[in-house]
């Protein structure tokens, strides 16, 4: 699995347990793999800057790059690298979202997720029974944490949903077209770089913008200049008048 790097490193332990056996050929796999994930996360790293206040239409070129790499995972031949071109999209794309949000919320990291999803279950199943134990209403703090929780149930519980129909869907749409099931990486692709390309045309918008107003700026330093010196002229034959 391209996203699921706990089981890839889980697997580079087995691999290097049992190496003498099996040889460098099984290690080779979750290698790559973890590498791939690693790699694209870097490269999210390196195109979005938290200190640069611009740096949010830079989310378009790393959506733009996610699209790339499915897009040449679903014409590369054989097993490993198609695999690798994923797990370096889905490093990116992750590495995005834990850049933009935070590092509160993990797409692809469904681990996370449902870790998250039952701890506050648990938070409020428990404000709910020491209501009734307590035979009393709730009281302002407790209702805040509520619908706080609520929301946070509400976002988690819309994560895990996608993420479980997105690969239903492609489990189906896989079955569709049996002669190339990998081309079915083309619709997230699509998805993906329609969203980038947005915030590009707002950044070539804002470079243009600034283009324009540099020339603008030269040109009135330019007119400056050449008043400045039909003045110093002006003045010289003045002088040189009797």
């Amino acid at each position: 699995y391209g996203s699921h790097v706990t089981g890839s490193t889980s697997n580079m332990a087995f691999q290097i347990e049992g190496l003498q056996a099996a040889g460098t050929s099984a290690l080779q796999e979750p290698c790559c793999l973890v590498f791939s994930f690693l790699l694209g996360a870097y490269a999210c790293g390196l195109l979005i800057d938290h200190n640069v206040q611009r740096s949010k239409s830079f989310y378009g070129f790393a959506l733009l790059l996610t699209s790339t790499l499915l897009i040449f995972s679903s014409f590369l031949g054989g097993r490993l690298l198609p695999a690798c071109f994923v797990a370096a999209a889905c490093g990116l794309q992750n590495a995005m979202c834990t850049a933009h949000f935070g590092g509160i919320v993990r797409t692809s990291h469904v681990t996370g997720t449902v870790t998250d999803l039952g701890s506050i279950l648990g938070r409020i199943s428990m404000i709910y029974l020491q209501k009734s134990w307590r035979q009393r209403q709730l009281n302002e703090i407790e209702q805040a944490e509520l619908r706080v929780d609520c929301q946070k149930l509400t976002v988690l519980a819309g994560l895990w949903s996608c993420y479980f129909l997105g690969g239903l869907g492609g489990v189906y749409m896989e079955n569709l077209i049996p002669a190339a099931p990998q081309r079915v990486l083309l619709l997230p692709a699509a998805g993906t770089g329609l969203l980038g390309l947005m915030p590009c045309k707002q950044l070539l918008i804002e470079y243009h913008q600034e283009a324009v107003q540099s020339k603008i700026l030269w040109a009135r330093e330019a007119l400056s200049d050449l008043r400045q010196r039909l003045q110093r002229l002006q003045g010289d034959s003045e002088e040189g008048q009797p």
